[in-house]
C-alpha cells in the first residue's frame, strides 16, 4: 500500500490492549504531500477544488484521526473499554478518510488516461467482457451512490477477480469488504461541486482523463503478488 494504515479496533480487551500497545508513542499521521501541482489537473479538477480537498478536507482527516489515536491511548490506558468503543466511528470515518484519500491522490495523474494494458487490461477484459463495459459499470455505479461515497476497483483475493463496489461516506474498502482497493473515485460533493455543480456524472467522466493506469497497475501486480 502507498498509505499508512489504521489499526482494527476490536471490543476485547486483550485484543485491544495488544493491538494498540505504543498507540501514544507512534509518530501521528501526516498529510501526504500530493505528486503534482494543485493546477496540474486542470480541465478534469480545477485548481481550487484541489487545493480544498488536499489542504482542508483530507488535512481535517489526518488531524481528527490523530486526536481520536491519542483519545484511544488514554482510554487504554485507564483501562476504559467503554471510551474504547465509543472511539471506533472516529477512528473508521477519520482513518477511512486518510487512507482514501491517499489512495486518490496517486490514482490520479497530469499524464494520465488513456487504456491500462499488460495484466490489468487482460484482468479486466475477463471480468467485465472489455474496458468499455467496465468504464460504464464503475460509473454507473459511482454516478448512484446516493449521497456522500467513493467507487472503486477492487481486487478479491479469494476469486482472484476484478469487482466495482461502493462504499458510503469515508469507509475505507479492504476493512469493510476485503477487496484491495486499486482505483477510488471520490463523489463527496466537496471532490467536485464548485466546478460540476450537480453533474456528478460529467465529474466522473472526466476523472478517466487523469487516471494513472501506471498506479492503478502497480496496485494491481501488489495485490496478485507479480
Amino acid at each position: 500500500m502507498l498509505c499508512c494504515s489504521v489499526r482494527r479496533v476490536l471490543p476485547y480487551k486483550k485484543v485491544l490492549t495488544s493491538v494498540c500497545a505504543g498507540v501514544s508513542s507512534k509518530a501521528k499521521h501526516e498529510l501526504p504531500e500530493l505528486p503534482y501541482k494543485y493546477d496540474a489537473l486542470k480541465p478534469a479538477i480545477c485548481e481550487e477544488i484541489m487545493e480544498l480537498h488536499h489542504k482542508v478536507h483530507h488535512a481535517t482527516y489526518v488531524k481528527n484521526l490523530n486526536a481520536a489515536e491519542e483519545k484511544y491511548a488514554e482510554a487504554q490506558a485507564e483501562d476504559n473499554l467503554g471510551a474504547m468503543i465509543a472511539l471506533q466511528p472516529a477512528l473508521k470515518f477519520n482513518g477511512g478518510g486518510h487512507l482514501n484519500h491517499s489512495i486518490f491522490w496517486t490514482n490520479l495523474s497530469p499524464n494520465g488516461g488513456g487504456d491500462p494494458v499488460g495484466g490489468l487490461m487482460d484482468a479486466i477484459q475477463k471480468d467485465f467482457g472489455d474496458f468499455k463495459s467496465f468504464k460504464k459499470q464503475l460509473t454507473t455505479a459511482t454516478v448512484a451512490i446516493q449521497g456522500s461515497g467513493w467507487g472503486w476497483l477492487g481486487y478479491n483475493k479469494v476469486t482472484k477477480g476484478l469487482e466495482i463496489r461502493t462504499t458510503a461516506n469515508q469507509d475505507p474498502l479492504q476493512p469493510t469488504t476485503g477487496l484491495v482497493p486499486l482505483l477510488g473515485f471520490d463523489v463527496w460533493e466537496h471532490a467536485y461541486y464548485l466546478q460540476y455543480k450537480s453533474a456528478r456524472i460529467d465529474y466522473v467522466n472526466a476523472i478517466y482523463d487523469i487516471v494513472s493506469w501506471a498506479n492503478v497497475t502497480e496496485r494491481f501486480n501488489a495485490a496478485i503478488g507479480a
